[in-house]
């Protein structure tokens, strides 16, 4: 009876500690990818700025845009394969998720009050090459969009 009850969890406790202890949450693939890509098209940031809320992943505090590279488990992204609950403790994950949600809802309240602007990168939109080369030119224009000086010193060449 007792084998019922036990978790759906195909690992071992270690081996699932050791797993989780990889996961990070500055300085993520997806993150680097985004800096490296906003960089070789002369968008200079500041990363993880202490002193705004939430710590974004990129800030670019002259023309007050914050952005965020979000990765769809822990941000609970609607809609996506990957922002799924897991089928073991679900309501521990169900919560965990729901309250990084908040969070994520208060940060952006208190950026927007402030007057930054937002931007969020989600982790699917590059996963891929083929996803990567497709969307990281839509969140350079989006960047230009939002930081229009920007936009007409690359414009100019510099």
């Amino acid at each position: 009876m007792a084998e019922y009850n036990r978790p759906m969890d195909t690992r071992s406790p270690e081996e699932r500690s050791r797993i989780m202890a990889a996961v990070h949450s500055k300085n993520t693939g997806t993150e680097l990818l985004v800096r490296r890509f906003l960089w070789s098209h002369g968008i200079r940031y500041r990363v993880h700025p202490a002193y705004l809320p939430g710590k974004p992943d990129i800030a670019i505090p002259r023309y007050k845009l914050a952005i965020f590279v979000h990765g769809c488990f822990w941000h609970g992204h609607d809609g996506c394969p990957r922002g799924r609950v897991p089928k073991s403790r679900v309501k521990y994950w169900k919560d965990k998720i729901r309250a990084n949600k908040s969070r994520d809802r208060l940060i952006e309240e208190k950026l927007k009050a402030d007057g930054w602007g937002l931007l969020v990168v989600w982790e699917c939109q590059l996963r891929t090459q083929k996803a990567a080369a497709a969307n990281l030119p839509k969140v350079l224009d989006t960047v230009l969009s939002m930081c229009p000086r920007i936009a007409s010193k690359n414009a100019r060449g510099h």
